[in-house]
């Protein structure tokens, strides 16, 4: 296989991040495009994609998205997506000659990754690719120290994205599947109930998601203090600390939306936004998810049950390397926040530490683009005559996933039966003719304490 840049695809169900492997050093060259197809009723026109830069009226935008509840349902759309993507303009190199490192989703239906690898394969004629999901990536990154440095074996992330938020445990560069936890909240969620809270008590914004999730972004924060921040919001006075002002974007004179500043005087034609404890309250389903209704655990209390369920003597190093990535792992105070939730929780004996990324979005394209680089990529991938040889058997081999370590349980469960047998066959021998087995001493990995 010829040395070629390999094509880096974060493809997140908000939005896709993109570059090439053998490009600089840092992440200015990786382009973050909305991966959806966007019909703008402003000036009515249809944005797929890379174009959404294009586009100067946001107001009622009208989103189609490959993605649904965390896996691809409209092919069609991502197809016109990456049309756009996958091309020598954007790209400045030929698929037919690259190589593509893509991300999929956790828990990726069999079907569904079929499609991936037909794509990839008959659709663009890459030479070759590897797929992954976003947290498996991370140990190849920068998140948990230098790439100098020795990395963890043992690693909590969370990825907290658009659809879900996962908890997913990697112990010597592989996930341990069977203690993945996921919470059902994700930044699509708080965004709509972000925007039901404006239009019940507000303006009407349920049509504006481009603007509310501006909002989101720009004004929410997590409290620490959760019931002393909720009882400031009851005193609607200009001391109010966590009062703020948003004035709400006027396109046809192309004024962006923006917090409004204590001197600043305002015009009649400015619409007022004012965000009290929605700042808060909405970040704050992410912990306590019961506040809407639903019945599952918070952010901590999953990080706990996904500790549980591992090894025990190994259970401190996973407490001491919690990293986090996701798009709303961004709101301020949620590092600190985390923290304090998890202290309580984690044994007395072990050290929480969390580790926060410069750039929660493309902390995965980073490990991707780290993985991409190395002289062993090479062993990772499946190349294009392999598919066209054995199909997607060839990408269910190569590919290690949730359904890989599912088929090796049944295989350790059956283990014990097997070994009954050998038991009962070894109490049927002659005690003389029994081999006595050779003793060994193992080593026990002890949790070593990093600083922060």
């Amino acid at each position: 296989m010829k040395k070629a840049p390999v094509v880096v695809l974060d493809n997140g169900a908000f939005t896709v991040k993109l570059g090439l492997s053998n490009a600089s050093k840092d992440v200015s060259h990786c382009r973050v495009i909305p991966n959806a197809i966007i019909r703008s009723k402003g000036d009515k026109t249809t944005y797929f994609g890379q174009d959404f830069a294009e586009c100067r009226d946001f107001s009622s935008l009208n989103y189609r998205l490959p993605f649904e509840k965390g896996y691809v349902v409209d092919w069609d759309a991502q197809k016109a997506i990456w049309d756009g993507i996958f091309t020598e303009e954007t790209l400045g190199v030929d698929t037919t000659e690259t190589s593509l490192l893509i991300t999929e989703p956790y828990f990726n239906l069999p079907n569904l990754q079929e499609v991936y690898d037909q794509f990839v394969f008959e659709e663009y004629e890459f030479q070759a690719y590897h797929r992954a999901t976003p947290a498996s990536l991370i140990p190849y990154g920068q998140l948990f120290g230098k790439p100098s440095q020795v990395q963890p074996e043992c690693m909590i992330v969370v990825d907290s994205g658009f659809s879900f938020t996962h908890i997913v445990p990697i112990m010597e560069g592989e996930i341990v599947w069977s203690a993945v936890k996921r919470i059902d909240v994700g930044g699509k969620l708080l965004t709509n109930h972000l925007k039901e809270l404006v239009s019940f008590r507000q303006w009407n914004m349920m049509d504006e998601t481009y603007i509310m999730n501006s909002v989101k972004e720009t004004c929410c924060y997590v409290t620490t203090q959760f019931s002393a921040d909720l009882q400031t919001c009851r005193y609607k006075t200009k001391d109010n600390p966590i009062l703020q002002e948003y004035i709400l974007p006027d396109f046809s004179l192309n004024k962006q939306g923006r917090v409004m500043q204590p001197d600043e005087m305002t015009l009649e034609s400015d619409q007022i936004l004012h965000m009290g404890n929605e700042r808060f309250s909405v970040p704050e389903i992410l912990f306590r998810p019961d506040d809407i209704g639903l019945h599952q655990a918070g952010l901590a209390e999953s990080i706990a049950a996904s500790i549980a369920l591992l090894p025990d003597d190994l259970q401190g190093m996973f407490w001491a390397n919690i990293g986090l990535i996701g798009g709303n792992t961004k709101f301020p105070g949620f590092a600190t926040r985390l923290l304090s939730d998890l202290r309580p929780l984690a044994p007395v004996e072990c050290e929480v530490v969390v580790y926060e990324s410069k750039d929660a979005v493309l902390e995965a394209y980073r490990g991707a683009v780290s993985l991409a680089k190395q002289s062993g990529f090479a062993n990772h991938v499946v190349t294009r005559e392999e598919y066209l040889e054995g199909g997607s058997n060839a990408c269910r081999r190569k590919f290690k996933d949730w359904r890989t370590a599912q088929s090796s349980h049944k295989e350790d469960a059956a283990r014990p039966k097997a070994s009954m047998v050998r038991e009962e066959e070894r109490a049927a021998t002659p005690a003389a003719k029994v081999k006595q087995p050779v003793k060994t001493r193992t080593r026990t990995v002890s949790a070593v304490k990093r600083s922060t």
